[in-house]
């Protein structure tokens, strides 16, 4: 480990090493190509930003050339992985810059032509950068695939290829996946030489630590007044729903009802995707309402429920959702929330996750909900509406309405995504309708 990281961990509260990480450093750092499979929360990004710096800690800056590449495939992601990597190039003297679609590339041109180093990037939009020469991944020395399983739920393998192709095949390659599917073992099979394999807390495990609900109810009505319930707690708390109009109208009602909230989908664009996502890290928002999109992307601390306000179509998307809460140690709560005619499918949903939680008939009323919520948040009066490019934007703390951009995960077209996705302190796993999973 390179002396300088030792203080830049110590400062981020980061005194020892995560499984994952312990498992991987030893060969990440000696050079070896790695395949990692881990769950959501299990310290999978520090675990490569640190080999990705200190392989290039040494050598000269070329503009247009970077040393080291992520592969991410959201923006939120890239943009989370660049927060995590920048204190430790910092420490090195590296520049980082991130690239991806649904935002002018100008800035990112500019950053390109001035010298980076470690590119954390989308590969649609990185595709076109390449095309258009503005770029040349020649001089790659690392490069990183995070998230390899939910590049090919988007259908952005072929864009991945093409751009791991363009590296020189000498170079270190680390590919993190939580599935190992065909697609991705192609991959694997191609790009990866003699690859140490770890495997830590597979996505197909339930997440550590949770206490999993299933809140049945009597029809949409009560659906409705359950949901308005669950948000009214006082600390951070996520709701999962199967559309963007759907996030878009519960967030707002949500706000009407004085429970400050924002909603997270890929209507948004990039602006108002990081304003929604600051409100809601630094609390001015308790609710972020989102659709699977900020189920691989999003990590925000402290957050002490999730809600399954429409069940996902796949289990893998249910632990991936569950994941948002019970991280990196911590224990959390979540709810699904179950309609008559869902009962069946939730069941079955549950079983490939391997959860077992008694379901619960219930109404907004019932102590069982009242327990789950705790403390109810202050009530806050809704803003009034603002006008964003002559539209009315949503009545939320952020008051912001953006356009439609160009469509995908990251602003481009891709192929359509499968209709799935893709702590409040500990409770008692003997509650009634609920278990725990560790």
């Amino acid at each position: 480990m390179p002396a300088p990281f030792i203080d830049v961990l110590r400062a981020g509260g980061i005194n020892a090493p995560f499984p994952i990480q312990a498992a991987t450093l030893p060969d990440t750092l000696g050079g070896r190509d790695v395949l990692a499979r881990g769950k959501t929360g299990s310290g999978k990004t520090l675990a490569f930003s640190i080999p990705l710096v200190a392989r290039i800690a040494s050598g000269n800056r070329v503009p247009r050339k970077p040393r080291a590449l992520v592969l991410a495939p959201t923006r939120e992601l890239a943009t989370q992985i660049s927060a995590v990597i920048e204190p430790l190039a910092a420490a090195c003297r590296l520049k980082v810059t991130t690239i991806f679609g649904g935002v002018s590339q100008h800035r990112q041109v500019q950053a390109l032509s001035a010298g980076v180093d470690i590119v954390v990037a989308c590969p649609g939009r990185l595709e076109d950068l390449l095309k258009q020469r503005q770029l040349s991944l020649d001089a790659v020395e690392i490069c990183v695939l995070d998230e390899a399983d939910h590049m090919a739920d988007l259908g952005f393998l072929p864009a991945v290829t093409r751009l791991l192709a363009a590296t020189p095949s000498s170079g270190q390659r680390l590919l993190f996946s939580a599935t190992l599917d065909n697609d991705v073992d192609k991959l694997v099979k191609r790009f990866l030489h003699n690859p140490a394999e770890h495997s830590v807390d597979s996505v197909d495990s339930p997440v550590a630590a949770m206490t999993h609900h299933v809140f049945t109810v009597s029809g949409p009505d009560a659906k409705r007044d359950l949901v308005n319930t669950l948000a009214s707690g006082a600390g951070r708390r996520i709701l999962f729903m199967r559309t963007k109009h759907q996030a878009k109208r519960l967030a707002h009602q949500l706000n009407q009802s004085g429970i400050p909230s924002v909603d997270l989908h890929g209507n948004l664009s990039q602006g108002a995707r990081d304003r929604n996502l600051a409100a809601f890290s630094s609390g001015q928002a308790r609710v972020l309402v989102a659709t699977d999109v900020a189920a691989r992307g999003v990590h925000v601390d402290d957050v002490t429920l999730v809600v399954h306000v429409d069940p996902p179509a796949e289990h893998k998307a249910y632990l991936h959702r569950s994941g948002r809460t019970a991280r990196a140690g911590g224990t959390g709560d979540v709810v699904t929330v179950v309609l008559p005619e869902q009962r069946r499918d939730v069941t079955q949903l549950l079983r490939k996750a391997a959860i077992t939680a008694t379901p619960l008939q219930v109404t907004a009323h019932s102590d069982e909900v009242k327990t789950l919520v705790g403390e109810v948040g202050p009530y806050v009066k809704p803003a009034p509406a603002q006008k964003v490019n002559g539209s009315p934007a949503a009545n939320s703390p952020r008051g912001q309405r953006s356009h439609r951009p160009r469509g995908g995960a990251e602003g481009r077209p891709a192929r359509a995504p499968r209709r799935s996705g893709g702590g409040g302190g500990q409770r008692s796993a003997q509650r009634a309708g609920s278990s725990t999973s560790r």
